[in-house]
């Protein structure tokens, strides 16, 4: 993918995450994503940096969304997860 790409992505993950922030009752779901301080309008910051933040979101939102009890998405948090972690041992390198 990419980086242009992985940004839309990135975009369309906040808008998701901040739907939830306004409709549902997220407290401190989203505070490893905030950690990270990259958000879809940080052009400058490197394509590895995006997808870590991707799959950390993509993760966290999983999270919440199994918390909500929609079917099927505590697989996907698993997976966020370990994709997460890939790719931040590979930003470390």
């Amino acid at each position: 993918m990419h980086k242009e790409e992985l940004i839309q992505l990135h975009t369309l993950l906040v808008r998701v995450k901040n739907y939830f922030e306004e409709h549902t009752c997220c407290n401190g779901e989203f505070e490893r994503y905030a950690s990270l301080h990259i958000g879809p309008m940080h052009i400058h910051r490197s394509k590895a940096e995006h997808k870590h933040a991707i799959f950390v979101l993509g993760n966290e939102l999983a999270s919440v969304m199994d918390s909500e009890e929609l079917s099927g998405t505590g697989r996907i948090s698993v997976r966020m997860q370990e994709l997460a972690a890939r790719t931040e041992m590979i930003k470390l390198r």
